[in-house]
């Protein structure tokens, strides 16, 4: 099934069903009032919205309206916890051979993954706002998993089982703040500004065959300015699976019903499909040529994010979002 959550002026907004084409919506009002609350009690709630999925799939909604991604919060507004992992260890073989550093050790041995912003999430279509080009703003396409409750030392298989809701993502960063907060070694803060997600989450089994071995096998397109900048495979070259995220996760403790786990920046380890981000593309500049030349989003630039089943229908609808300066920073 799709769910949404519709902005109704309240910070975990209303939950709703979403048709399968991303036509119309029904609210989930007597059902459960926010996604959190559905995820609270997962077991008991999820068939209630899957049978009126089922009923919206079929035409039979009598409350059913037009569903506009543009009236959607993020489908999980808020979470008690978001970790980002990075799954596609091209990425950091790349970024540490342009850079001239060794790539570690144990980079295939164990996940990487940091704790980031999880009081607020954007709405697929909610701006991007900041204060200064300068900071190097950059895009991160990627996807992540919504669980379950978990328990401390779950195995992957266990932890598989927890994986309720998968969404696409768009981990802003900051690239140019990143360096420093790194070097520091206490890892992001500034640097990751609050995350977007796409319009719906849906359940695993939506994607039929696409959905194997806790990956999501399909391309992920981003679109910069309306051009294509990349659709690389997002199952093909992917490390460490969902379920082997979570269950690192989960050595030390127990991951609560709502916890959001990004896998990272989608990437192949050839670059013929394009790049999930800017600083993939500079990367391959500094290899090539031995500087980059294009430049971070500027103000006014517009990112789309979006995959396609094998029908060319949209799963998930679009993240789509403008760069603007933050109003008390304009006119300086």
């Amino acid at each position: 099934m799709k769910l949404a959550t519709l902005n109704d002026g309240t910070r975990d907004g209303q939950l709703a069903v979403v048709s399968r084409d991303l036509k119309t919506a029904h609210l989930a009002d007597g059902i459960a009032s926010t996604l959190q609350r559905a995820l609270d009690d997962w077991t008991f709630i999820a068939p209630q919205l899957d049978l009126l999925y089922q009923t919206l799939n079929s035409g039979r909604g009598h409350r059913a309206f037009e569903f506009d991604p543009a009236n959607c919060m993020a489908p999980l507004p808020r979470s008690h916890l978001r970790v980002a992992g990075v799954s596609y260890l091209q990425q950091v073989e790349r970024a540490c051979k342009a850079a001239g550093r060794d790539v570690p050790a144990n980079l295939r041995d164990t996940p990487l993954m940091y704790q980031g912003a999880s009081d607020r999430f954007l709405g697929a279509q909610d701006p991007i706002v900041l204060a200064y080009e300068q900071w190097g703003i950059d895009y991160e396409a990627g996807i992540a998993a919504i669980t379950d409750d978990v328990a401390m030392g779950s195995t992957a298989d266990q932890a598989h089982m927890g994986i309720k809701l998968l969404m696409l993502v768009n981990d802003i960063t900051l690239r140019n703040l990143a360096p420093d907060e790194l070097a520091s070694g206490h890892g992001y803060l500034q640097a990751k500004p609050a995350m977007a997600c796409s319009p719906v989450a849906i359940t695993p089994d939506e994607l039929g065959d696409a959905w194997r071995g806790g990956k999501v096998c399909l391309p992920l397109r981003s679109s910069l300015n309306g051009k294509l900048t990349g659709q690389p495979a997002a199952g093909a070259d992917m490390t460490f699976n969902y379920p082997q995220l979570l269950a690192h996760l989960c050595q030390t403790r127990s991951a609560g019903a709502g916890s959001v786990v990004s896998a990272g920046g989608v990437a192949n380890k050839e670059m013929k499909k394009g790049f999930s981000s800017i600083v993939e593309r500079r990367n391959q500049e500094i290899m090539v040529d031995g500087v980059a030349i294009t430049p971070f989003m500027l103000f006014g630039d517009t990112i789309r994010i979006e995959m396609l089943a094998d029908d060319g229908k949209s799963l998930f609808g679009a993240i789509e979002q403008k760069v603007e300066q933050a109003e008390a920073r304009k006119g300086r």
